[in-house]
């Protein structure tokens, strides 16, 4: 197992098919997916899929969400990361979205913002990105904020599945002059 990233808290690797029960915890809980078109998996079997749609996304796109262990506990956190996008979203295509999902207990504790720092340094000086897009539900203020924060600018909102969304948007020099 590889490790991508590590930040003071977190190792960063690639999603494995053994981490089915840390993904199953994460996606089976409604509130995990109130911004998320509240529609949580019901089984290991659905789980089982995701991670091997994700998985294949490494093989085709070089690149693909990745999983976040708590560095003490190697507990499974959730996923960070970028997905390289080929279908049009908000009239875009061929994009790196970045992202991430958090298991519930450890909301609010920073961790998306210190996994999303340390993807953003390794996407814009490792991976040479030059810019990095990210949609958030408009009501969802958690994930906002964290945008915000990152340095990302709102461009728009657009309508997503009926949901508004905020569209936003980072240059790799906009990154670098936050740091």
């Amino acid at each position: 197992m590889e490790i991508l990233i590590e930040t003071e808290r977190l190792l960063i690797r690639e999603l494995l098919p053994t981490d089915v029960e840390g993904m199953f915890d994460l996606d089976s809980n409604p509130e995990v997916h109130q911004y998320l078109g509240k529609q949580p998996v019901k089984s290991k079997e659905e789980t089982l899929d995701v991670i091997d749609f994700i998985r294949q996304q490494y093989s085709d796109n070089g690149i693909a969400r990745w999983v976040m262990v708590d560095k003490e506990t190697n507990d499974f956190i959730g996923w960070t990361g970028f997905k390289y996008v080929t279908e049009s979203t908000n009239n875009h295509v061929n994009y790196y979205d970045l992202g991430y999902r958090l298991r519930q207990k450890y909301w609010g504790k920073g961790i998306a913002t210190e996994a999303a720092i340390a993807c953003l340094n390794y996407g814009f000086n490792q991976l040479g990105f030059h810019e990095v897009f990210a949609m958030a539900d408009c009501d969802n203020e958690g994930s906002n904020n964290i945008l915000k924060k990152l340095g990302f600018s709102r461009i728009e909102t657009f309508d997503l599945d009926g949901v508004p969304h905020h569209w936003y948007r980072l240059d790799k020099s906009d990154f670098n002059r936050e740091k």
